[in-house]
């Protein structure tokens, strides 16, 4: 039975060192995810004055509950959207001026209901180019708290870096919430203040935050959710069977759901305490699904819907189209490429099986670690697969080529 070893959480290790940067203390994060991403984030931490100490298993970060230890900063986010949301936040809560830009990738990609919403609560904040869009420039001189609207419905990172600032404000916030997707990822987000002292509560569409700051502890990061959605799937398309141990009923991602999805399609699912195991069965049947909270978990199900007895159909993923790339748009110029019949609409995509997939399909990627991870899978069914950026995984997984070439030596029928 292949033992696949996740790394740790991309969403899990961002809050991390927010948390960890917040606090009063110094804390261990254990086993965080060593990826493009959080090791911007990390530096993100480092410009703003905070010291990240960095071994293979664990990093140190001391917290500085005044905020950034520098007056000034240049801060560059490269791809991550977490990084691009959170620091500029964290450092509203200090005094000083800092300046935030990204990738191209990530200029495009929206921003403006949550610096709407921190102007909103006093912080000045100018974007330098684009309205709604980074670069941005930050004047903080801390931030007093209390009520502010929030809409979430294009990413509920909008709300997550709001949540986080609470404790750091005079007063406190309360969040009232006019639409919210991906609510999975707000309840990481909450269960983790809480492990770091914080005293947040939802009432009703309103969050309410205390403020009195947070507090170091020593915080293990959970195995990526998301990236397990490949080996469950390669393990749904191929008959074979996959364990990933650190995900269990306590996990606090709640893209672990997507073996939910695998089960309605015929798989058996497994989940113990501290381990998911997925066999596949030989069926994968058509379903409808609305994946709004699991929606980065959408193109995973779109890789292997070709190989399903009837169509599937996703619904209620608009936010797919603001990611690193349109993937809803992705996901569908891929499948006609490979020679499937799909049809999309505004907020959701039907892929009809059927025709025969075309050998030796150049995938194209945008740029983006999920469209690739996503279609290795169907290159586990369709031989010659090639992708024109296979690199971009390093956003999240680095090695996951090799991962996944092992994976396929111990699936049944998988191809090289």
């Amino acid at each position: 039975m292949p033992l696949v070893n996740i790394p740790g959480s991309k969403s899990i290790t961002a809050r991390a060192l927010f948390l960890a940067a917040a606090a009063d203390g110094v804390t261990t994060l254990v086993r965080p995810l060593r990826s493009d991403d959080t090791e911007g984030f990390a530096e993100g931490l480092v410009r703003l004055g905070y010291r990240v100490g960095r071994t293979p298993d664990a990093w140190q970060v001391d917290g500085r509950p005044q905020g950034p230890a520098v007056t000034e900063a240049d801060v560059y986010c490269r791809d991550g959207a977490t990084t691009a949301r959170f620091l500029p936040t964290l450092a509203a809560a200090g005094h000083g001026t800092y300046r935030f830009d990204a990738s191209p990738q990530m200029r495009r990609r929206p921003l403006a209901p949550l610096t709407r919403a921190l102007r909103d609560l006093g912080v000045d904040l100018t974007h330098e180019e684009a309205e709604g869009h980074h670069p941005l420039r930050i004047a903080a001189n801390g931030v007093t708290g209390g009520d502010v609207t929030l809409d979430a419905g294009q990413s509920s990172q909008y709300l997550t870096a709001l949540l986080l600032l609470g404790p750091l404000t005079r007063e406190g916030l309360r969040i009232t919430v006019t639409d919210l997707v991906s609510e999975p990822y707000v309840e990481i987000t909450t269960a983790m203040m809480r492990a770091f002292g914080a005293d947040v509560r939802r009432e009703g569409r309103t969050y309410v935050v205390a403020p009195g700051g947070y507090r170091a502890t020593t915080y293990a990061i959970e195995p990526d959710a998301s990236t397990s959605s490949y080996f469950f799937a390669a393990a749904a398309l191929t008959g074979g069977e996959v364990t990933v141990p650190g995900l269990g009923t306590g996990a606090l991602q709640g893209d672990l759901r997507f073996v939910d999805v695998l089960r309605r399609m015929g798989a058996r699912v497994e989940v113990g305490e501290d381990r998911t195991t997925l066999t596949g069965t030989g069926e994968l049947r058509g379903l409808t699904v609305n994946m709004r909270d699991i929606s980065d978990t959408m193109p995973t199900l779109a890789a292997i819907a070709p190989f399903a007895s009837g169509p599937v159909r996703i619904e209620d993923v608009a936010n797919t189209r603001v990611k690193e790339c349109d993937r809803l748009e992705a996901c569908a110029e891929n499948l006609r490429r490979l020679g499937v019949e799909v049809a999309t609409g505004p907020d959701w995509i039907e892929i009809r099986p059927g025709a025969p997939l075309t050998p030796g399909t150049d995938i194209k990627t945008y740029g983006d670690h999920r469209i690739v991870m996503s279609f290795a899978v169907t290159g586990l069914r369709v031989p010659g697969i090639t992708f024109d950026d296979p690199g971009c995984v390093r956003k999240t997984f680095p090695d996951f080529h090799e991962a996944f070439a092992e994976l396929r030596r111990e699936l049944p029928g998988g191809r090289g």
